[in-house]
């Protein structure tokens, strides 16, 4: 599973409302929706987030296993 908490922390230390960082990275409200909802999203798409606040991948998201991958990896 996607988490973008790490891209909300950002917006919330830099002053930064949701709103403002969609136009700043030219998204769609549609995209950022799934954004919201934690789903996952095209790279070009983390490309213009990260091109838009200068950040890397690793800034806007983090990976987060679910409980069946865990088992996988575990078996």
């Amino acid at each position: 599973m996607v988490s973008y908490k790490p891209l909300f922390r950002y917006c919330l230390e830099h002053d930064i409302s949701r709103a403002e960082c969609r136009r700043i990275c030219g998204i769609s409200p549609n995209t950022w929706t799934k954004i919201n909802r934690n789903e996952e999203v095209s790279m070009s798409i983390l490309n213009k987030i990260c091109e838009g606040l200068g950040l890397t991948y690793g800034d806007i998201m983090e990976y987060i296993p679910t409980t069946n991958e865990s088992e996988a990896l575990q078996a």
